[in-house]
């Protein structure tokens, strides 16, 4: 009994580095798109599964998402990058956001059949 708990203290050690750099990677992704955009703010969203959006909206209404394999670890990423975090996407945060063209006729292509800019 005892090597089975040694061989799974060891594992859960390996699982919580890899999450702690996956956290830091994302943190540190984070942090390039603060520094881009002027400053961020972001939301968590959960996937479910597939784990958690990150969406991230810069100052200059620039926006961008990353995923992260578990909601756990898009919480440490957006503490350790220090950017102001909304718990839900609407009001002001969503305000901020500017999209261009592209993202307009992205929609218009998908909503009523207009251009796809494929």
């Amino acid at each position: 009994m005892a090597d089975t708990q040694q061989v799974d203290e060891g594992t859960d050690a390996k699982k919580a580095a890899r999450a702690e750099r996956r956290a830091a990677r994302l943190a540190k992704q984070i942090g390039a798109f603060s520094k881009k955009h002027g400053g961020a703010e972001g939301q968590v969203a959960y996937l479910g599964e597939r784990g958690a959006r990150i969406v991230l909206v810069g100052e200059d209404g620039g926006w961008g998402d990353l995923v992260a394999p578990s909601y756990e670890i898009a919480e440490r990423a957006v503490a350790k990058s220090g950017i102001t975090v909304h718990e839900e996407f609407d009001g002001e945060f969503a305000a901020k956001v500017r999209t261009g063209p592209y993202e307009w006729t992205r929609m218009a292509g998908i909503q009523v059949g207009g251009p796809s800019n494929t």
